[in-house]
């Protein structure tokens, strides 16, 4: 029986898609694209990652698509619309809170505004406070909720009523929605239910022809994984292929959700994790 020797090297897993290098291959001609959460958080150092988020806007624009970017930070929702122009792609930035539930409505109709129609949307927002069960109150519980979760089921709602036939929705939940070893019940939870959620979408777009499905990034290298790992050192000891995941690798599992590639897959979760949810390391 031959025993295949372990990666130890993370370049043999690494392609131009992976660092976002490839080039655009017109995968969403013809789309008008709304990224929920198009923006990301600052990041110390030299080479900072991109976000799972800005990753998908500028991968969907790269791809044909014209973008609406909409983030609760304004000036980073532009820097992705100024990165997408740069690239000669066509964006522009919406600033929402979506905790504030009229703030959806106004998102989704200024977005249909901008893009002229709505037929591809992906809401990669999310918080974690990061605490135990016996740490948290009612107040971070149902702050965690109303943006994890809520927010969610809210623009689905409005996008369901103005989406175009046949378009696409994709919902960001986690990894962390299968299993508790985060110790932090609230965000794993409410991933746990955005699951849930997108078949429930799946379901209701049905009649329309509307898709809904879930992306569940594992280990990924982005701002907000980068401040998860140095509160917790050793959560990237053991991961598939040595490294962890890219913002890109996200977005190309997204961009194939969303685009008229996946047009048979619906109410499916794709976990992109390197196979850590099923123990693939050796």
């Amino acid at each position: 029986m031959n025993i295949p020797e372990r990666v130890v090297n993370p370049l043999v897993q690494m392609y131009p898609e992976t660092l976002g290098a490839a080039p655009g291959r017109n995968r969403m001609h013809g789309r008008h694209l709304l990224v929920v959460g198009a923006g990301q958080r600052d990041c110390e150092g030299d080479n900072p990652p991109v976000g799972n988020g800005r990753a998908i806007a500028l991968l969907g624009a790269r791809e044909g698509a014209v973008v609406a970017c909409a983030d609760l930070n304004e000036a980073s929702a532009r820097e992705t619309v100024d990165l997408i122009a740069a690239e000669g792609g066509r964006a522009s930035a919406i600033t929402v809170d979506v905790a504030q539930p009229a703030e959806n409505r106004r998102m989704l109709e200024e977005a249909k505004n901008a893009l002229g129609r709505i037929d591809a949307l992906a809401i990669n927002v999310g918080i974690s406070h990061g605490l135990p069960l016996e740490k948290i109150t009612p107040e971070t519980w149902d702050r965690e909720y109303a943006i994890n979760l809520r927010s969610h089921m809210l623009i689905c709602q409005e996008a369901l009523r103005i989406m175009a036939p046949g378009s696409s929705i994709v919902l960001m939940s986690s990894l962390a929605s299968q299993r508790p070893n985060s110790r932090n019940p609230a965000y794993e939870t409410s991933k746990a239910a955005q699951i849930a959620l997108g078949r429930s979408t799946a379901l209701a777009g049905h009649p329309s022809g509307i898709r809904c499905n879930v992306v569940a990034p594992g280990l990924i290298d982005t701002p907000l994984g980068r401040v998860a790992s140095s509160k917790r050192p050793g959560r990237a000891i053991k991961v598939p292929f040595g490294r962890q995941g890219t913002g890109w690798e996200v977005a190309y599992a997204t961009l194939f959700l969303l685009s008229h590639e996946s047009s048979y897959v619906n109410g499916h979760t794709l976990f992109v994790d390197g196979g850590l949810l099923h123990n693939i390391t050796l």
